[in-house]
């Protein structure tokens, strides 16, 4: 048994690999038990086990392995990791489990299987089960199969792939295994329950016995559709939602479910394709072309056969399809006509997609060929037909189908139209958009009209299908002039449809294709029309209501508004009101008269023809007025339009009445509803005048008008005809510039350029040059938005005016057209049917190319053209192309029919001659240009062939090529090339330059777009050929355009793609796949107005060749970054959504430089609340993963795209580490200049340096975290306070980093988290930190503990959450880490606590093993620091640094008094919540930062707790009684039931309602002021003093600005504060409880008190300030003074570094510490001189020597030379022992100070070192004998001779003599020259006269005068003074005086108070002084020599009283000569230096 106990003795996870079966089988045991225990899927134990489940499954011992199959399947079914484990676990269940005679063993293999796939590996799984079926033992085959099945059957075909088991079920039906046949008949059966007739076809050549056994089973299987009955993980919360929707709404979901279930899997998809064309016939091409039909007949049916094979391989079938063409066409036998027709048919279904790009060929032979009448040759038509519809799509032939809708033949017309209807079926909404239904509907309205009853029907029925497509909505439009019959039979007989897609199918397409438009009616409006037929839900009704309503009128009338059906923005039913008006009748003479004189006066219209000018003008005016007060409805415009024109009408000679004239006819066309009737009445009166010097503004200002109530299209058509039929130059040129006024006003969309090319060049011809000029802005204006395609039509102008012309649109260039101002709103509120808006200036684009006339070529591309382009000589194919190029150029703009062209052209691309091949890439080129959109037709072959030549190994052919495939792309979009598999095709030819071309291009083109076809796929495995391409351009290229493969495909689809790589190929695939995953960059969002139709655009992309320059020079001039909110502000909206940001970012790109100038983070105004908001409420991910994956990434970037610009963006999100650098670099320069930039990104950009953690590259890290130092520095700078989201989102990633290999970073890391102190409480790092300890990584769990250790540390156990109990049992389970690193973490981490709480600490780790517990006991033996009362330097994490991050934090930065009440407010409004015990434990700890920074959570915070029982403690409680015990929650045993209501009273003292804080404050004062009951106290000393300094920051901030409170309120809450400090600072055991942090706090809110002016000026408030006084003395005291020094010395150094506090807040500070050196004598043994020195050091190392000396005062300095000088006075050599806690001695020059003193004292003798140590006041004394006032003088003269200091003389001279005004200087004048006489009076009256100036200047900083003002009597005058107030001791005042002369020695001037600049500038400018005080000053120099008279009968009491280092000492005995001073003073000097 030896062994045994060996063994047992091991971990589990040795266990698991012993070589003893025993040994395993337990471990497996123990492991299965671990597992079942483990609760979270990613707890770092699963890790452990992560190599040993293979060993598990395959173990050798068949007893051993049933007991870790088991444990295998708990451990993929429950583990996070498992998924890594896939493939080899499963290859050893195939190879291991599956061969054992154990049934068990193999369900458990089997289980172990499918529970793989649930976690997502399914296609791992079913790679190695096939693997399997290759294994030469039976068992496993069969169990293989059985494995398939079982999964097949429970997880659905979706998940199991079928084709790869359909390609080797013949072979498992061939196995000589019995039972391998059976289980293969099993799994056919089971495949075919899921694709039913699908699975035929494959199977169709197994043996016929076989094929009957299944076909017989087949037919007993059940008809339902099978549903999976087990989901994947991903899967199942989603199931559980569709069941909990099904058992709400019935199974109307269920339905669509099974509706996308089961036609999943495609039968095509599973068969080989068949190679036909080298099986033709050799003859074949000949025989086709035969004489006879017999022969002609054999040729076809040798096709017929080859085409019946179900799938055919991709070639080139262009030769075989025109031959059918032919055949169809042109032969005269019927029956061959049928069988070409069926060739064509097999060709169609055989190739599918890729018989596309021949269809647009065959289509119009094949519908002009229905009049034939024989029913099989039309069937066989139809058929043919039908299947070539499937290969392509309605907009690629509806041109053709459209050209034959015209033809005479009434059986073409009714075929094409049952074809339509057909095809119709087959759309959704998405791919029938309205461009394409609109010209549909109108050739199928001629038809239902057609005298022929066949064609009507088919018209209706195709209308009828086309309704139930897209719904009543969109097609009622087009239906407006069909009568109601008509209407009634569509509806009819769209009821009859069956879609093909069924209803539902149709729904969900459109609703989804019609997501991206924002605000779409149209959808909305189709879907509630087919929802009205499923659910009876009437949503129409409503939806149709409203923009009728609000428009005025229905909206079907919208549409004739602009003639010949132009629509445009807003033509329709925003405008419906004219719609109605439009049609107004023309009235006669005499109802207009009688309509006016109903609503004008009847005098008016008696003058209207008066022949006196002036009854004609009062006339007018009258007229207006009438209809200035007209209502619109009430208006009759004809006939007041009418009464205006009639005699003299617009021959009115005298201008002032015509002026009125013109002005009431805007009027009426502004305010009426004004008729296109009315308008013809008077435009021909208007444009008579327009050029009319006086009249011709009021002409343009009515035509403007009219335009704006008619439509300009109209007008401006109207207008133009108009002034063209007149002679008049000047009306001519004026009429165009009203138009190019106009167009920019209303913009472009709905106008006719047509017609209007045709006035302008009219006009340029024109003799007149103002005509021509007019014309040429008017074509600038053109333009802007009809782009360069604008001069085609005037290149044949002469030479000089197309300079101009050019000139002109030079000028024009890089201008985006305005956004039009007018004729968008005038009858339509903001709500009008949106849907129609957005689509309709979609038309207008459109409408601008569409009315380009187009030359029809076709005629002139004869066959003896094209033979001579294939000619076999070179030069004869030259002129054919020359031919071709002329043709194309005379023609401009040409039509889509180009015949034979596209064949011949093709050819030439890959002529021998390269030269050829240029001229035929620049022929296709100017192709594409000329005909426009169109040319997609043309994708398919004749774009692809250009793809080709890409391949040539001529540099300069494959810039030609690239350069025509974007000028074809420009034109047609993207979706044409990348639909089918041309593109695949292309990409898979192993040509290295057609790769890197096409990849690059790829590159450039994907990014762009918003969505990719599905086929985009096929390209995948050719890209990863690419990846590992012997060319390393190759490679290069296929990275880059990796990510943009992704960014539409997905990861998920990119890794499933490597299934079919080798091993080695797949990893580095892999690896690329997660580097490019990282780098992914964000679809492009959709563009402004997103009017890109679900097609892709198809009319705006029309617009697009006009617009492309203009909108390259728009995105590149205008705004650095696309930003589609920007482009709609610019007006560039029509095209950026031609275009989806399609060229707009290649463009900037090139324009860099100029981009790059702008701010890098752009301030969007409550961004970060939104996005906060979005986070919150779900719209968007949490930032919260173990890796990154791409949909964050993607998140980010959408997020980033508005607040960063553009350029950075790019290199943030480069797949280069080395742009990732670059950027750091960037934001490290602008971190100082975009501060508020930074923090309104902050959550951005913290989160994307969290992405930078996950990057293996070691330089970017380094980086980041410089860049993460620099920012925490910044925002605590900014007093910044971070958000819970932007702490969630990155400390845990940042602590990630803690655990890093090498040192620097990890060093780094804890220094950012120092920092991160300073800007996010550290009691809300505790829990993060504390979460890091978890991970799985040594040294980051060791590192986290050290840093926790340190908050402890700096900031007590109030830092410890949730609480200390909880915290230290966790950390104290890591003393039995393995990791010795760990283990001693943990135990000084505890230890850290030990010295801070005590023996406490054992009480609060709970029980630990024994072996832990005598390491921790000797570890804190060892550290043998007796446990001091409260930290180090407990900063309670600056109180002033908080932030209102309330509702509006728009993150300005606001001052601490608005902050707190703001706090304290909210606090208030959100009490009442009463929390769980736990918290309330927390806020009885009164943590500060909580309840001070962080109000943006809910948490209850101290005040909460205080009120939510009010009404119940009104009494005083005293002892405790049942009901506060009931309110008051749990706490730890520590807590005595007296100790829980002292806990509950003192939180009631930082109450919001005074009255509660005074009540809770006398109940504590009894206490104190009873000796035996005081002891109570103890223990709650913080927690009282921390509610006490909350109250007063409430007063000071709160209180004390609130208006409607009494102010003895405030004084009597006062009052009770003070007295209660009095009292507990009396009993010195209470007293010396106080820990440093909170004394620091206190100490600030008492001077800060001492300080507040509305204080002094309360009634009572002098009285305050002295009990104030007296308080601070007490606590100096009485305090423990290791904690108060320290505590004073942080106060000092906080209130130094802060600009908000005034500079008197830094000197009382400083006099509070020179009280403290005053009683450093007695107290210097009871200090703990190590953390004095600790914190004098942390000062230094803040404030060097050289940074302490800019500051504008010398105090500073001053007061800690003098502190330093005392401790080495009294401690001597040994203070040098006493540097222990500093870690670093170097970082300050404290060590070097202390040496120095040491040095120094050592020189001097006891009498002198004690004097010099002195730097108080000087003291210059009357009993002294006269030669020192001597001596004063001479040294104050020897000043003012002196060049640098004689100001500083002459000011002490002024001084000197105000105050011994009886003093004599004139000895001292009398040796000295006369110039210097006068220069020393003179120099005294100035400063006289300055000082008077500056008399009455009130105080700064609200400090008192009576600081100032040391003649009052003592008490009075103490606000600032520390000293004691009874007689044995100096009175403060004397302090005071001493300062200030010390000041003047130093030639600081007292009038100038020094106000503290900020650091910043301390460093950098000098600072000026402000002034501050008044004219009290003048009082207290005078006391001052009084004062320094007392002050000598003090000096024997204060020995150790210092004065300033550079001033003399004198004592009663001294009565040395200046001599012996200056020596003295020499060596004082030097020992400073």
């Amino acid at each position: 048994m030896g062994d045994d106990s060996e063994w047992m003795k091991l971990p589990v996870d040795q266990k698991c690999e012993h070589k003893l079966w025993k040994a395993r089988l337990s471990g497996y045991e123990e492991a299965l038990k671990i597992f079942q225990k483990i609760r979270d899927e990613k707890s770092p134990e699963w890790s452990k086990f992560l190599g040993l489940i293979k060993k598990f499954v395959t173990d050798s011992n068949a007893v051993v392995q049933l007991k870790g199959l088991e444990a295998a399947l708990v451990y993929v079914e429950n583990a996070h990791v498992a998924g890594k484990t896939t493939g080899e676990v499963v290859s050893g269940v195939v190879s291991k489990v599956f061969n054992q005679p154990k049934a068990k063993a193999k369900e458990l293999g089997i289980e172990i299987c499918l529970m793989y796939i649930e976690i997502e590996k399914g296609e791992a799984v079913q790679e190695e089960l096939l693997k399997g079926l290759d294994n030469k033992n039976p068992k496993i085959i069969v169990a293989c199969v059985e494995t398939l099945r079982k999964a097949l059957s429970e997880f659905g075909s979706k998940i199991i792939l079928l084709k790869p088991i359909i390609k080797v079920l013949p072979k498992l039906f061939e196995s000589r295994d019995k039972a391998v046949r059976e289980e293969a008949k099993l799994i056919a059966v089971e495949i075919y329950r899921w694709i039913r007739d699908a699975l035929r076809p494959p199977l169709q050549n197994i043996n016929s016995v076989q094929l009957k056994e299944l076909e017989e089973e087949w037919v007993r299987l059940p008809t339902g559709a099978p549903k999976p009955t087990r989901f994947l993980r991903s899967q199942q919360e989603l199931e559980a939602k569709l069941e909990q929707q099904q058992c709400a709404g019935g199974d109307a979901e269920g339905g669509g479910d099974d509706g996308d279930e089961v036609p999943q899997i495609d039968a095509y998809e599973l068969l080989e394709a068949a190679e036909i064309l080298s099986k033709l016939p050799k003859d074949f091409y000949d025989k086709i072309e035969a004489k006879k039909w017999q022969e002609r007949k054999e040729a076809l049916e040798a096709v017929e056969v080859l085409v019946k094979n179900p799938k055919l391989e991709a070639g080139d079938y262009a030769d075989l399809v025109k031959a059918l063409k032919k055949v169809v066409g042109k032969d005269t036998n019927v029956m061959l006509v049928a069988l070409a027709a069926k060739c064509l048919t097999g060709l169609a279904v055989g190739l599918r997609k890729k018989f596309g790009q021949y269809a647009g060929h065959v289509v119009p032979t094949i519908l002009e060929k229905f009049k034939e009448k024989k029913p099989q040759v039309v069937q066989a038509l139809q058929e043919a037909i039908d299947a070539i519809f499937l290969t392509t799509t309605l907009q690629n032939i509806s041109e053709d189908v459209l050209a034959v809708m015209d033809n005479k033949n009434p059986t073409i017309k009714q075929q094409t139209s049952l074809f339509i209807a057909r095809s119709f079926r087959h759309c959704t909404a998405a791919t029938l958009p309205k461009s394409l239904l609109k010209p549909f509907c109108a050739a199928l309205l001629k038809h239902i009209n057609d005298s022929a009853p066949e064609v009507r029907d088919a018209a209706f029925e195709a209308l009828g299908t086309a309704l139930k497509v897209v719904g009543e909505k969109a097609v009622n439009p087009f239906l407006v002039d069909v009568d109601k019959l008509k209407l009634d039979r569509i509806k009819e007989c769209s009821e009859k449809v069956e879609l093909v897609h069924g209803k539902k199918a149709g729904l969900s397409a459109e609703k989804k294709d019609f997501k991206p438009v924002p605000g779409r009616a149209a959808s909305s409006g189709a879907s509630g029309d087919k929802d009205t037929k499923d659910n009876s839900v009437p949503k129409p009704g409503p939806l149709k209501k409203a923009p009728a309503t609000k428009a005025g009128g229905p909206p079907k009338k919208g549409k004739p508004s602009a003639p010949g059906g132009t629509g445009s923005a807003g033509t329709k039913n925003k405008r419906g009101l004219e719609a109605k008006e439009i049609v107004e009748p023309e009235l006669s003479i005499e109802v207009c008269e009688e309509k006016a004189s109903a609503v004008l006066p009847a005098t008016c219209i008696q003058l209207l023809d008066s022949s006196n000018w002036k009854e004609r003008l009062a006339c007018m005016e009258e007229f207006q007025k009438a209809v200035e007060l007209m209502d619109r409805t009430e208006m009759p415009c004809q006939a007041l339009v009418r009464m205006l024109a009639k005699k003299p009408g617009w021959k009115e000679t005298n201008f002032q009445v015509m002026q009125m004239k013109l002005h009431i006819v805007a009027l009426i066309a502004q305010k009426g509803n004004f008729s296109k009737t009315s308008a013809q009445i008077v435009l021909d009166g208007l444009v008579d005048k327009i050029g009319d010097v006086k009249c011709g503004n009021n002409a343009k200002e009515a035509m403007t008008a009219i335009a704006e109530a008619c439509m300009l299209p109209w007008t401006a058509e109207q207008v133009m005809s108009m002034a063209f039929s007149q002679k008049n130059p000047k009306n001519q040129s004026e009429t165009l510039n009203w138009l190019s006024n106009a167009i920019k006003e209303f913009g472009f969309s709905g106008l006719n350029v047509k017609a209007f090319i045709s006035n302008v060049k009219t006009a340029l011809a024109a003799t007149n040059p103002a005509v021509r000029t007019s014309a040429i802005t008017l074509l600038g204006v053109m333009y802007l938005y009809v782009g360069p395609s604008l001069r085609m039509f005037f290149e044949d102008e002469k030479p000089a005016l197309l300079s101009q012309i050019d000139a002109e649109f030079e000028k024009m260039q890089g201008q985006s057209p305005p956004a039009p101002t007018r004729g968008i709103s005038k009858h339509s509120t903001s709500g009008t049917d949106e849907g129609d808006d957005g689509d309709e200036p979609d038309d207008g684009g459109s409408d601008v190319v569409d009315l380009l006339p187009r030359t029809e070529i076709s005629d002139k591309i004869t066959s003896e053209l094209v033979s001579k382009i294939g000619d076999k000589n070179w030069k004869i194919r030259k002129e054919g192309l020359d031919e071709v190029a002329g043709i194309i150029n005379e023609a401009k703009f040409i039509q889509p029919n180009i015949g034979e062209l596209p064949t011949a052209l093709k050819g030439r691309l890959n002529d021998s001659n390269k030269i050829l091949v240029q001229q035929t890439l620049t022929i296709l080129q100017q192709l594409a240009v000329a005909m426009g959109p169109n040319i997609k037709q043309h994708v398919k072959n004749l774009g692809i062939p250009i793809l080709t030549v890409l391949g040539d190994s001529k540099n300069n052919v494959r810039a030609a090529a690239l350069a025509t495939v974007n000028a074809w792309a420009e034109q047609t979009g993207m979706k044409e090339w990348l639909e089918g598999e041309d593109l695949s095709e292309e990409l898979k030819k192993e040509n290295p330059f057609l790769r890197q071309e096409l990849l690059g291009w790829l590159a450039e083109k994907l990014p762009t777009l918003r969505s990719t076809p599905t086929d985009l796929i096929l390209c995948v495995p050719h890209l990863y050929s690419c990846l590992e391409d012997r060319n390393g351009d190759v490679r290069k290229k296929a990275q880059d355009a990796l990510p943009f493969f992704m960014m539409h495909l997905g990861y998920e689809k990119m890794a499933k793609a490597t299934g079919k790589l080798k091993p080695t190929s797949k990893d580095q695939v892999l690896a690329m796949l997660e580097k490019a995953k990282a780098n992914m960059p964000a679809k492009p969002a959709a563009p402004a107005k997103a009017t890109s139709k679900p097609m892709g655009g198809t009319a705006s992309a029309r617009f697009q060749p006009a617009s492309a320059s203009v909108e390259d020079s728009v995105s590149s001039t205008v705004e650095p970054k696309p930003d589609p909110k920007k482009a709609k502000a610019l007006g560039v909206s029509s095209k950026a959504k031609g275009a989806p940001g399609k060229k707009v970012p290649s463009k900037t790109s090139l324009k860099e430089d100029e981009d790059k100038s702008g701010p890098i983070f752009i301030v969007v105004p409550n961004g970060k609340e939104q996005r906060m908001k979005d986070e919150k409420g779900l719209k968007v991910l949490k930032w919260n993963f173990t890796t990154p994956r791409d949909e964050y990434i993607e998140q980010l970037k959408t997020q980033m795209s508005s607040c960063v610009a553009k350029w950075l963006q790019d290199e943030m999100f480069h797949s280069d580490f080395q742009h990732h650098n670059k950027a750091l670099a960037v934001m490290v320069d602008h971190l100082e200049s975009e501060k508020e930039g930074v923090i309104g990104c902050l959550d951005l950009i913290l989160k994307w340096l969290t992405l930078r953690f996950f990057d293996t590259n070691t330089s970017v890290l380094m980086k980041a975290l410089e860049y993460l130092k620099l920012l925490f520095t910044l925002l605590s700078d900014e007093e910044y306070h971070l958000t819970e989201n932007e702490a969630s989102s990155f400390i845990p990633y940042l602590i990630l980093k803690v655990g890093e290999p090498k040192d620097v970073i990890r060093k780094d890391v804890r220094a950012i988290l120092n920092r991160m102190c300073l800007v996010y409480p550290a009691s809300k790092m505790f829990p993060f930190i504390m979460e890091g300890t978890k991970s799985k990584n040594s040294k980051q769990r060791a590192e986290c503990l050290e840093e926790l250790g340190c908050l402890v540390e700096s900031y007590g156990m109030n830092v410890c959450q949730p609480t200390p109990g909880k915290a230290l049992k966790e950390i104290a389970i890591h003393i039995g880490d393995r990791d010795n690193a760990v283990r001693n973490a943990a135990l000084n981490t505890i230890v850290t606590v030990y010295n801070v709480h005590g023996d406490q600490v054992f009480k609060l780790i709970g029980t630990l093993s024994e072996k832990d517990m005598s390491m921790l006991e000797e570890r804190i033996k060892r550290s043998a620091k007796r446990p001091s009362a409260a930290p180090v330097k407990q900063v309670e994490e600056k109180p002033q640094r908080t932030q209102n991050m309330s509702s509006s934090a728009s993150m300005l930065r606001k001052g601490p008094a608005e902050d707190m009440s703001s706090k304290l407010n909210q606090a208030r409004s959100m009490s009442g919540h009463p929390e769980a015990a736990q918290t309330v434990r927390r806020e009885f700890q009164l943590d500060l930062d909580e309840i001070e920074n962080d109000n943006g959570t809910v948490r209850c915070e101290m005040p909460e707790l205080v009120q939510h029982k009010l009404d119940d403690i009104f009494e005083p409680v005293l002892i405790p009684e049942p009901k506060i015990r009931a309110v008051s929650p749990h706490f730890d045993d520590m807590h005595s039931n007296t100790a829980s209501t002292i806990n509950f009273i003192i939180s009631q003292v930082a109450s919001g309602d005074i009255n509660t804080s005074i009540q809770a404050l006398t109940q504590i004062d009894e206490v104190l002021r009873q000796e035996d009951k005081a002891e109570a106290m103890s223990g709650h000393i913080d927690q009282f003093l921390i509610a006490t300094f909350m109250q007063l920051r409430l007063i000071y901030n709160t209180h004390m600005a609130d208006e409607k409170l009494e102010k003895d309120e405030i004084i009597k809450l006062y009052s009770c504060i003070i007295g209660n400090m009095i009292s507990l600072f009396q009993i010195e055991s209470l007293a010396r409880e106080a820990s440093t942090g909170v004394l620091k706090d206190l100490m600030h809110g008492l001077i800060t008190l001492m300080l507040d002016s509305r204080v002094e000026d309360l009634e009572e408030g002098q009285q305050v300030i002295r009990s104030v006084n007296l308080l601070v003395v007490k606590v100096l005291e009485k305090s423990d003074q290791t904690n108060i020094l320290s505590a004073l010395l942080v106060l000092l150094q906080d209130s130094l570094l802060t600009t908000a506090n005034s500079p008197k807040f830094s000197e009382l500070v400083m006099k509070c510490l020179w009280r403290m050196v005053r009683l450093l004598p007695d107290t210097i043994n009871s200090i703990n001189l190590d953390r004095i020195l600790l914190d004098i050091h942390i000062f230094m190392k803040v404030f060097p020597k050289e940074k302490l000396k800019q500051c504008k005062s010398e105090f500073p300095i001053r007061t800690l030379k003098t502190l330093l000088h005392t401790l080495c006075k009294l401690k001597g050599p040994k203070i040098l022992d006493h540097l222990t806690m500093i870690d670093n001695k170097n970082e300050s020059e404290l060590e070097a100070h202390l040496c120095r003193m040491m040095k120094h004292s050592m020189d001097q003798t006891g009498s002198k070192s004690d004097k010099e140590t002195e730097k108080g006041a000087s003291r210059i004394d009357e009993k002294s004998s006269k030669a020192k006032v001597n001596d004063f003088l001479a040294e104050i003269f020897k000043k003012i001779g002196s060049k640098e200091n004689t100001k500083e003389g002459l000011a002490e001279l002024y001084e000197y003599k105000k105050k011994y005004s009886d003093a004599d200087i004139e000895p001292f004048l009398k040796n000295s020259s006369q110039f210097f006489q006068s220069y020393v009076e003179r120099g005294l009256r100035v400063i006289e006269m300055e000082r008077e100036g500056k008399g009455r200047i009130p105080t700064a900083a609200g400090i008192s005068p009576q600081m100032e003002v040391t003649c009052v009597p003592a008490p009075t005058s103490t606000v600032s003074s520390i000293g004691n107030t009874n007689g044995e001791e100096v009175g403060p005042s004397v302090y005071l005086e001493r300062l200030k002369i010390l000041r003047q020695r130093c030639g600081l001037d007292n009038t100038k108070q020094d106000d503290r600049p900020p650091l910043t500038s301390l460093l950098s400018k000098p600072a000026v002084p402000t002034v501050a005080s008044s004219t009290d000053m003048l009082h207290s120099k005078l006391s001052q020599l009084r004062e320094s008279r007392e002050q000598h009968q003090h000096s024997d009491l204060d020995s150790n009283q210092t004065h300033s280092s550079g001033t003399m000492t004198t004592s009663s005995s001294s009565t040395a000569n200046i001599d012996d001073l200056k020596k003295r003073l020499e060596r004082i000097k030097s020992s400073r230096k």
